[in-house]
């Protein structure tokens, strides 16, 4: 009737159904990210409050899955941070959230809860059109940390070329 799977093999099949339907996604030219919602960044414990990574350029078509790796998170869009045309999205408490992208631009994100402690992403879709909501997107105010928070994510996107 039923075989009795030892936990290396039940491992090693999951991996491999894993990785079988991650393949498939690659193969229709796209490709799927995952960012951890973290209390503290396990290379640096000053951190707190933090997505990982909080910087990420994707191209049109890709997936991001947002991880609640660690209780108590969300991840929502920044109203004025998002380019038109783009659907928002606004995850619940301590669920995962999936996104995909079809509309070149930048993407500002956060968790409602730790806004203010600076829990905040950017997302950069390459593509025509990729800069037409880049203004718009820096010129939102933020309070808290945050505001400190992405005035560096603005300084890392820039240093990387993300925003010429």
């Amino acid at each position: 009737m039923f075989n009795k799977m030892s936990k290396r093999e039940f491992i090693a099949a999951s991996a491999a159904l894993t990785g079988s339907l991650l393949m498939s996604k690659t193969a229709m030219g796209s490709t799927k990210y995952e960012i951890l919602m973290l209390n503290k960044d396990p290379e640096n414990s000053k951190n707190k409050m933090i997505f990982s990574p909080r910087l990420l350029k994707v191209q049109v078509g890709d997936e991001v899955s947002f991880l609640p790796t660690d209780k108590g998170h969300n991840s929502e869009i920044i109203k004025g941070m998002l380019p038109a045309g783009a659907e928002k999205w606004k995850g619940k408490i301590n669920k995962q959230v999936d996104v995909v992208f079809d509309t070149p631009g930048f993407y500002g994100y956060q968790c409602k809860p730790h806004a203010n402690m600076g829990m905040i992403g950017l997302i950069v879709v390459e593509g025509d059109g990729m800069l037409d909501n880049l203004e718009e997107a820096r010129s939102v105010k933020h309070r808290g940390k945050a505001k400190k928070a992405w005035k560096a994510l603005w300084e890392e996107a820039d240093a990387a070329g993300f925003t010429a």
